[in-house]
């Protein structure tokens, strides 16, 4: 394999010698100059004259032009020269320096022509000052303009609409002025107050009948938008193919090539990372980390590279325009959010506060790091559960190392737990979320597993023990300690074995427990497998009836509590 690898490597660093030395032009005589730059510029002889004749008429076409404008620029002098008023010389000024301004334009582009290369190669260029600014604006201008065009017509009813509503709002006032006025006009005697009041009528009449005619245009400039949208409809089906055929296309294209750049970077990835030396251990090293984090990212970079290589190659400036608008909101709205992205590449390094192989708290259960990737896995061997999470929801959190011996969860599928609440249950169901338990009988209770933790499980499917007191009376004193418990002891075993509990008994004792008031206490203490958990409260209860039983057949006194009176002299 390391041959091949080294075959492969060679080839590489030897290819682009191989091709330099083939792309290496031959040493040509003076003869076959013309030839030769003919078949540089890719053209035979019949197309370069074709070529030629098409520069003079250009040429012609221009030198026709420059006249006209020449013509042109002396009538507008001679208007000039006539013109009485201030105005007129300065609109007739502002066409002399349009037309003034095209005939630079038509000597430049003549130059052009006849030259056949840019004139301003040989002109010393003025430095400019670079504006990062303006550069990323004029990048993103094709894209808002389309924008801007695409809801002009939006726009423009929008201003009518307002322009209608404000003349509407102004007619009725300029119907109350011209009324007011007439009405003071039929009501004065005073003829200078008449004649003042009939010179200012014509003036509020107009703009009345002005409102008027605005109200009217505004409605028939509304009109006919409305009847270029139901024609453009009508038409949606042929703009939709107009789509498809163009942009549509172009998108589509575009996709095509994001995917095609994610699939051969991931093949080109998956398959050099083979040789790299810890990639199959369970718990990836540091460099392999890097490798896979380097990877990302230039997957990232080569996606928005082909998206923008599509549009460029196709020449769809507006695409390409909007494509550069998002990616520069991305990059901006990435700012508020660089300190995520650095914790979220130390987690991807295995350098963060939550490492792999290591166990941490999550949802308040505890879990093992299997893999952090930017969906990690989580697993708790207990539960039996993997879960997938985003990296993020790691960000903020820590782990450590734990021993090998700790537990993973208070219990077990099928397993029997004591809760502090005196519930005891198998249980049926367990998750992150809830633990279900059937009591005996086959009632079934649920619980949050929060709470489920809360109530601190005792589990009896390991093995468990029963301490069950037994009392005798005073009269028994003498006995109470020696005799007694071994007898106890002895019928107590014999009926464990009668009853068939024998091969799951793991130990008894009977021991003297205390002096009480009434009573002298012994305890029976007695350990069982976990398999007897389900009869856990069953066995309890048997051995308080052999206790009774033993009792019975040694003739000894049960005490029960008592009041001791005390009556003076």
């Amino acid at each position: 394999m390391k041959k091949y690898i080294a075959l492969i490597i060679t080839a590489l660093i030897l290819l682009p010698c191989i091709a330099i030395s083939q792309e290496a032009p031959a040493a040509s005589s003076p003869g076959d100059t013309a030839q030769t730059q003919v078949e540089k510029d890719g053209q035979s002889a019949p197309e370069a004259e074709a070529q030629q004749k098409n520069t003079l008429e250009i040429l012609k076409s221009i030198v026709k032009s420059k006249t006209t404008l020449k013509q042109r620029m002396d009538e507008k002098k001679e208007a000039m020269e006539k013109a009485s008023s201030e105005t007129e010389k300065q609109y007739l000024s502002a066409e002399l320096a349009e037309l003034d301004k095209q005939i630079a334009d038509a000597a430049t582009d003549f130059e052009m022509t006849a030259t056949g290369v840019e004139i301003g190669l040989f002109v010393t260029k003025k430095k400019e000052r670079f504006d990062w600014k303006e550069e990323l604006l004029s990048l993103a201008e094709p894209g808002i303009m389309e924008l801007k065009r695409l809801t002009v017509k939006a726009r423009h009813k929008s201003k009518l609409n307002d322009e209608l509503a404000n003349y509407q709002e102004l007619l009725p006032v300029a119907i109350k002025a011209r009324t007011r006025i007439e009405s003071l006009m039929g009501q004065t005697k005073d003829k200078a107050l008449a004649s003042a009041l009939k010179n200012l009528l014509p003036e509020y009449k107009g703009l009345e009948s002005q409102i008027k005619n605005k109200v009217d245009l505004v409605q028939l400039k509304l009109d006919e938008i409305e009847r270029q949208e139901a024609s453009v409809i009508d038409s949606t089906q042929d703009s939709v193919k107009k789509f498809f055929r163009t942009r549509g296309l172009y998108l589509i294209l575009a996709i095509l090539a994001c995917i095609g750049v994610v699939f051969l970077v991931g093949f080109f990835y998956r398959n050099l990372i083979r040789f790299v030396p810890g990639y199959k251990l369970e718990y990836r090293p540091f460099h392999i980390r890097v490798l896979e984090l380097i990877y990302r990212g230039m997957t990232l970079v080569l996606t928005v590279l082909a998206v923008v290589a599509v549009f460029y190659f196709v020449e769809d400036w507006v695409l390409l325009s909007l494509t550069i608008i998002f990616i520069m909101g991305v990059i901006w709205a990435a700012k508020a959010t660089l300190p995520m992205y650095l914790d979220t590449s130390k987690l991807m390094l295995n350098v963060g506060a939550v490492r792999e192989g290591e166990r941490m708290m999550y949802k308040g259960v505890p879990w093992r790091v299997k893999h952090i990737n930017f969906h990690s896995l989580l697993e708790n061997p207990d539960l039996g559960i993997t879960l997938r999470i985003p990296i993020t929801e790691l960000v903020g959190k820590t782990s450590r190392t734990f021993d090998r011996q700790e537990s993973w969860f208070p219990c077990r599928k099928n397993d029997w737990v004591i809760l502090s609440d005196g519930t005891r249950g198998g249980v049926t169901h367990l998750s992150h979320e809830t633990v279900e338990l059937v009591l005996r009988g086959g009632a079934k209770k649920t619980y949050q597993t929060a709470d489920f933790l809360g109530m601190t499980p005792l589990n009896l499917s390991v093995n468990f023990r029963l301490k069950v007191p037994f009392g005798v009376g005073y009269g028994h004193q003498k006995d109470a300690t020696t005799a007694i418990p071994d007898l106890l002891l002895a019928f107590i075993q014999a009926n464990i074995e009668k009853e068939g509990y024998a091969e799951e008994l793991l130990s008894l004792k009977v021991e003297f427990a205390e002096a009480g008031a009434s009573s002298l206490d012994l305890v029976v203490i007695a350990d069982f497998k976990g398999s007897q958990a389900p009869i856990y409260n069953r066995l309890n209860r048997a051995i308080q009836r052999w206790c009774v039983d033993a009792a019975s057949q040694y003739d000894w006194d049960i005490p029960f509590p008592q009041i001791t009176v005390h009556q003076g002299a």
